[in-house]
């Protein structure tokens, strides 16, 4: 907002600024605005807006693009019991979060299995004071990993008094409720200050069952095609035995009489053929099969700071922060389903005289009830710093800082053995084809294993007892630490025309690790557990680092800054230092107008588990071009051509040490307006490119690119930009492996980190905040926020053409985002709306014929949900808040070519409605 002043005397227009740090710079400074934009949420905002959680804030900035995992859609995923945020849509590890100016502990599980990031979920938010968010590059200031931005979230200090707060939360339509119960209070006095904060969180698990528009697959609103029908539902496999190696016609059976009676879940249906559109024969259903899982976690959340100062002198004066957090997070990944001895891998069945791969879908029941399919996380971590500060020379300051953070994660879940599933299944292996009593059956191929399927155990209910006999508990543990000291000193330089110019100057040690222990039976080398594979590793760095950091006054209207920083690596890669710079501009031709700019230079190291990951896999649906292709069926029609060539595939990964260092080049340009004393404005353009881009190789890439190699052109249909005898084309067959005795199905996929060649994201951030005192109305204020995302290239290979990803269907980054916060107050009372708005989204299907007919735009409207917030302070110590979130109970846009579960983007939330009401009382 503009600064507003007094108009009561003549000796009231002036407002003295309190020199302060904020993000982005370590000179302490009274300017409002500096080279670079800067958003700030305030604690109050936090409550007025209708969040509980600083990474629900965080998550609402307009900057926030990108897509990132959350409850939602990471349950099956390395990290879903984590708060990511995903700036300019660049990834979680290049947004870099700061608690009071100090780099935070990484979280000890790596983001999607792969990368390093910071978990904005562990941070009290009745500790927060405010949060403050720069949009751009700042490994000038500090250092690695700051390349979308910088969130840095300040705690309190000097607080006088208590205040207990408690909130609880309820939606409309049930599930997810919450209670968060906040102490905050601290002393002052003459030489120092003590101040503390206690919080409990409690918020029981949403299954997406208990949500009437994703409880079933049936909801789903445009089914597979099947030929000479139409688009026609087939609910997901319940039960079913699939004949190997016979015509499509007929293919699956209900052996000796067998039914559906193995859960109430179950209902007996007709297969056809998305591929011919023939009878395939019959098979159980199981509607409710996809949503088993949780959309939104049960936590239990306990976590405290305090801060304390003293004053040993008039110059000097020492300081001690502690932040602790300890969860018991509980969420559900979905049932288990299992498909063959192993995943995909048929067997010979001699009471049948087939070969046949029996697919069975656990439910609730099999469990205990849904609880029982729980993965359950314990985490703790701590934070602790203390330091001396002072003055020297009347005008330097000076702070040493000396911090140790360590953060651990234990995670259990319940999984079927591939033994254990086997034996209950299947019994004892009776041979294989091609030997012994089992030799010469006609079109039989040799190696089969040979079973004579328990039919009555496949077929029939399943207790939590009998599950037990063929599952276990799958346990991993994680633990990251970061010990550093660090060492500032700032102050005035010398007179400029335009003022003193000013400088700080940082010295830096720090040494980070970690370690990832998984349970060893899900080792790629082990692999016993029954569809489940995971990543192990560990590592640690040192680094050493120095900067400077000036401003120059030229004259009253410009002002020039300028930093320079140097890192220092010490780890097995090729990393050994960097050297980053920056420099802005502020010129103020008048009063209430800056116009500003600013250059940057950032710089990645690569994360850690990217370095040190030992090889892991994981299992997911793949296309297989190649088959599709050896079969006379075009790219475009592969992804809907059956189950012959989508199914389920091995992929691995592993660290790489010989990785480079990601280099970036940022720059912004803008303006701030105040253009009345209460209306402001302001408008930044920027640009961000980054090369040698770290990412994973996906199995995505190396499918399509195999059949690139092999046929000359990409699966769109382009000129293939390799030869098939290139080193290229030779590296990416080399990273595959198919049996020639199963029909050339894929066995494994090669994945793994690569230097990408370049990334390059532009777009303009903007805000119009306006501020409206009345004598008998009260007093209004308004803000907007919005930031529009006007390109993004991607070159992933050396010599590829550059990719302009922005409008394509496969980006689910939002192109725009905007966030609007109106509010009221008069007397004891306020009130707050708050307006978020998401941008369009591609349609998830463009060949959808109300697509191609035009009836439909190929992009999904925009979204928008609202919260209203009434406060009112009932006496001096006691005020009440009602929060609305979601108003309007719109859980998502409308786009009926969304025919994946669960049939809208998961980037949206699915509690709809929910009502809070928070007590506060001060004493």
């Amino acid at each position: 907002m503009a600064q507003q002043s007094s108009n009561n005397s003549d000796d009231a227009d002036a407002t003295e600024l309190e020199t302060v740090e904020v993000v982005g710079s370590r000179i302490k400074r009274s300017n409002i605005e500096g080279p670079s934009p800067v958003v700030v949420i305030t604690a109050e905002q936090i409550e007025r807006e209708g969040f509980s959680t600083v990474h629900d804030a965080i998550e609402s900035l307009a900057a926030n693009t990108g897509s990132v995992q959350n409850d939602f859609n990471s349950a099956g995923g390395f990290t879903p019991n984590a708060g990511v945020v995903n700036l300019r849509g660049l990834g979680p590890g290049r947004t870099l979060l700061l608690i009071n100016g100090r780099r935070a502990n990484d979280y000890p599980f790596p983001y999607n299995g792969r990368s390093n990031f910071q978990n904005f979920n562990n941070i009290p938010a009745g500790a927060v004071a405010r949060i403050e968010v720069l949009a751009g590059g700042a490994s000038a200031i500090y250092g690695s990993d700051a390349v979308a931005g910088v969130v840095n979230v300040v705690l309190k200090k000097d607080y006088e008094g208590d205040m207990i707060s408690i909130k609880g939360t309820t939606t409309q339509a049930g599930g997810a409720s919450t209670m968060d119960l906040q102490w905050t209070g601290g002393k002052v006095w003459d030489g120092g200050s003590l101040t503390y904060a206690f919080e409990h969180y409690n918020r029981s698990p949403l299954f997406a069952w208990q949500r009437d528009f994703m409880d079933s697959a049936e909801d789903n609103p445009y089914p597979a095609l099947i030929p000479g029908v139409g688009n026609v539902y087939q609910p997901p496999i319940g039960i079913q035995v699939r004949v190997q190696g016979v015509p499509t016609a007929g293919s699956y059976i209900m052996p000796f009489g067998a039914n559906c009676q193995g859960s109430d879940l179950y209902q007996r249906f007709t297969y056809r053929s998305t591929a011919s559109g023939v009878v395939l024969g019959d098979g159980c259903g199981y509607d409710r099969y996809p949503a088993e899982q949780t959309v939104v976690n049960g936590q239990k959340d306990s976590s405290g700071y305090l801060y304390g100062n003293l004053d040993f002198s008039d110059t000097v004066s020492g300081w001690a922060s502690l932040m602790f957090f300890h969860s018991d997070a509980e969420l559900g990944g979905g049932v288990e389903q299992w498909f063959g001895l192993r995943p995909n891998v048929a067997h010979y069945d001699p009471n049948l005289g087939l070969r046949v791969l029996a697919i069975r879908a656990l439910t609730p029941e099999t469990y205990g009830g849904p609880e029982g399919t729980f993965q359950k996380f314990t985490e703790d971590s701590w934070d602790f710093a203390a330091g001396l500060r002072g003055t020297f020379g009347d005008r330097f300051d000076w702070d040493f800082t000396v911090s140790h953070a360590e953060y651990k994660v234990e995670r259990t879940r319940p999984r079927m053995t591939i033994q254990g599933a086997a034996d209950y299944f299947l019994g004892p292996q009776l041979g294989v084809t091609g030997s012994g009593a089992y030799a010469g059956i006609p079109g039989m191929p040799n190696g089969v294993p040979v079973f004579a399927t328990r039919w009555d155990r496949f077929f029939g209910p399943i207790s939590a007892a009998d599950y037990w006999t063929m599952a276990t508990q799958v346990e991993y543990d994680a633990k990251s630490e970061n010990s550093g000291a660090q060492f500032v000193v700032s102050g005035d330089m010398f007179e400029l025309p335009g003022g003193t110019s000013a400088f700080a100057a940082v010295a830096e040690w720090s040494t980070q690790s970690y370690r990832l222990n998984s349970d060893e039976r899900i080792l790629p080398t082990v692999a016993s557990i029954y569809n489940l594979t995971g990543t192990g590793g560990g590592g640690d760095r040192d680094r050493y680092a120095f900067g400077v950091e000036t401003s120059f006054p030229i004259f009253s209207m410009l002002t020039i800054t300028a930093a320079a920083r140097y890192d220092k690596y010490d780890d097995i890669t090729n990393v050994d230092d960097a050297i980053t710079w920056n420099g802005g501009i502020e010129f103020r031709p008048f009063d209430n107008l800056l116009i500003r700019g600013a250059y940057a230079t950032s710089f990645k190291a690569p994360d850690m588990h990217y370095v040190f990951s030992e090889r892991s896999g994981s299992f997911g649906q793949i296309v297989d071009y190649v088959r599709c292709a050896r079969d006379g069926i075009a790219p475009t029609g592969c992804s809907g051509a059956g189950a012959v060539y989508n199914y389920q595939a091995f992929t691995t990964s592993e660290g790489q040490p010989g990785l480079k260092e990601e280099t970036g080049r940022s720059w912004s340009a803008g303006l701030v307006w105040d253009i009345t004393d209460q209306l402001s404005f302001s408008a930044d353009y920027y640009d961000i490119e980054l090369e040698d881009e770290v990412a994973v190789l996906s199995g995505t890439t190396i499918l399509s690119d195999e059949y690139g190699c092999r046929n000359g052109v990409s699966v769109n249909g382009a000129p293939f930009p390799y030869a098939p005898g290139s080193a290229y084309c030779a590296e990416i067959l080399n990273r595959l492996d198919r049996d020639p005795l199963n029909d050339d199905r894929l066995t494994e996929i090669r994945s793994g980190p690569i230097n990408q060649a370049y990334r390059r994201v532009k777009g303009i951030d903007a805000s119009l905040s306006y501020g409206w005192d009345t004598d008998n109305w009260g007093n209004f204020r308004a803000r907007i926020d919005w930031s529009h995302t006007l390109e993004q290239i991607l070159i992933q290979r050396a010599g590829d053409t550059p990719f302009s990803y922005r409008d394509d269907n496969g980006n689910v980054d939002f192109r725009s985002r905007v966030r609007v916060t109106m509010g009221w107050s008069k007397d004891d009372w306020d009130a707050t709306v708050f307006v978020n708005r998401y941008g369009s989204q591609p349609r998830w299907i463009l060949s959808h014929p109300d697509v191609v007919s035009g009836e439909l735009d190929d992009r999904a409207p925009p979204h928008t949900t609202v919260n209203l917030s009434i406060g009112r302070q009932w006496t001096e110590n006691l005020s009440m808040r009602l929060n609305i979130n979601n108003v309007f109970d719109d859980v998502s846009p409308e786009d009926r070519t969304f025919n994946t579960y669960p049939y809208f983007w998961r980037a949206y939330s699915p509690l709809g409605r929910e009502f809070g009401l928070t007590i506060a009382y001060k004493f």
